[in-house]
């Protein structure tokens, strides 16, 4: 079973998410949020569920997409995984 550790990052990353939709709908940010957090569950017993990455070719580096969101991961071990950044699809992806 892998377990899913959210970085530091991608955690920043849903707080930003939740704040910009919050200025419209306070309750709609909430439950954008927690879609997108709970989503990566679907990782746990398929971790290679994501396709690779194309701005990275690395075959580490994998993305679900959730509504207009790329969450992107690592597969640090076979038992591991970091979620790196959610991120909204209309922007550019720095792969630096």
């Amino acid at each position: 079973m892998v377990k899913i550790n959210w970085t530091d990052r991608a955690i920043n990353d849903l707080q930003d998410i939740a704040d910009y939709i919050a200025r419209d709908s306070i309750r709609y940010a909430q439950l954008t949020v927690d879609k997108l957090f709970n989503h990566p569950a679907i990782l746990i017993d398929k971790p290679d569920l994501g396709r690779i990455v194309p701005e990275f070719e690395d075959e580490t580096i994998r993305e679900l997409i959730k509504g207009n969101y790329r969450i992107i991961y690592r597969k640090v071990t076979e038992f591991r995984i970091d979620i790196i950044t959610v991120h909204h699809c209309a922007r550019l992806l720095n792969n630096k």
